[in-house]
């Protein structure tokens, strides 16, 4: 479907593809509508909700300036989908003990693995350009204990909130292994420190913008280029942990399995990044905040919430998206008042089918917290196509 509505009250329209958004995101959109250096307009996806620095689902370029804050903090937070040789029929019929061993096997939450896990070329291929960060940051060095052995040991974990790993089926009955996955620690922790550094060099500047969330680095600051090189890092260390999480989730089915085998991947992408890209005549800096990116012929992964249908898709490269979609179903409440609103019987009535934990720990993330995911898919029609629909049977939250 085309865009719903667009906001014209800032310096630039703000080009929304849904009705369903809440008064806290448009006050977000049109705070960063009035930010000078955004190019042409900002393209809004229909799983829109107020986020932390900048609105979920939005698409920001910018030329000339870039928000550390726009980014956040889970730098390349993405998605990572794997069609395996195998039938929903060479399931067991009983996943709990499948559950285990992957939870057995992948850290969830704040753990990491006891010693290395991630292949030496991994390593090697993120150690350089790191230690050179952290030479010449010596307080973001300072945000990590044993920052090297930290996020060497974080390669292939899964993190908390709403990150996840799932064994899905899709409309033929293939088996999927689909997950949900950012930078850890060290990418909160380039997140942090950069937001407050855009702040400090603001200095009595910041008061004049209309949040202090939209502190920024001007091209040519001293510290501009020192954020583009660590937030590449974080985009490629978070890349780099999903690989290798599907990595050793292979192994293990692979041991659980006997008729296991893998045909190809099928996506790794970002949905919480930036890029250079080059829109209307300029080349600019595009951050997704939440979208992913849907260039003509590209696949994505667009997820629901636990225990409704995903997707994975090919984008239309739609110019008035700056060629993108949404990342998933988008937040309906927030964590709080949907550990207030739900118990553990709407997580075992919510969740039916899937075999995943059904406790306290995961109220905010079940399908009734999230919007209807049909809804989004039916209002970016004009974005993306459906290649794959996916029903989880399995699912690990951190």
């Amino acid at each position: 479907m085309p865009i719903k509505r667009i906001m014209t009250k800032g310096k630039v329209p703000v080009k929304i593809y849904t009705d369903d958004i809440e008064h806290e995101a448009m006050q977000q959109l049109y705070n960063l509508s009035q930010m000078p250096f955004v190019h042409s307009h900002i393209a809004v996806m229909p799983d829109v909700h107020m986020g932390k620095g900048a609105t979920v689902g939005s698409v920001i370029p910018t030329v000339g300036a870039i928000i550390p804050a726009a980014v956040g903090v889970d730098i390349g937070c993405g998605m990572n989908a794997l069609r395996l040789s195998i039938k929903a029929k060479d399931l067991p019929d009983n996943l709990r003990s499948l559950r285990l061993h992957i939870e057995s096997t992948i850290p969830v939450g704040f753990a990491m693995h006891k010693q290395d896990r991630a292949r030496e070329s991994t390593i090697r291929a993120l150690s350089g350009s790191m230690h050179a960060i952290l030479q010449k940051h010596p307080k973001l060095y300072a945000m990590q204990k044993k920052p090297y052995q930290t996020w060497i040991r974080q390669i292939g974990t899964l993190g908390g909130g709403n990150h996840f790993i799932e064994l899905c089926l899709d409309e033929n009955q293939d088996v999927w292994v689909m997950l949900h996955s950012g930078s850890r620690g060290i990418g909160n922790s380039i997140g942090e420190y950069f937001i407050a550094l855009a702040r400090r060099d603001m200095g009595r500047h910041l008061h004049h913008l209309p949040d202090k969330d939209l502190a920024y680095f001007s091209e040519g600051a001293e510290h501009y280029d020192d954020y583009l090189q660590a937030v590449a890092w974080a985009q490629d260390y978070a890349e780099a942990n999903r690989r290798e999480m599907m990595y050793l989730i292979v192994e293990a089915l692979r041991k659980k399995l006997p008729k296991f085998g893998i045909t190809k991947e099928a996506v790794n992408c970002h949905h919480n990044y930036v890029a250079r890209e080059r829109h209307f005549d300029a080349w600019v800096w595009v951050t997704r905040k939440g979208a992913v990116r849907a260039g003509e012929g590209e696949l994505g992964i667009i997820p629901g919430s636990m225990g409704a249908k995903s997707y994975i898709v090919r984008g239309k490269g739609n110019p008035q998206s700056f060629c993108s979609s949404s990342h998933g179903a988008g937040r309906r409440m927030s964590r709080n008042a949907a550990k207030q609103q739900f118990s553990e019987r709407h997580a075992e009535e919510q969740t039916a089918g899937v075999e995943c934990r059904k406790d306290k720990g995961i109220l905010d993330e079940l399908p009734g917290a999230y919007k209807d995911i049909d809804a989004v898919m039916a209002n970016q029609s004009d974005l993306v196509e459906v290649v794959h629909t996916l029903k989880q049977v399995l699912c690990i939250k951190g």
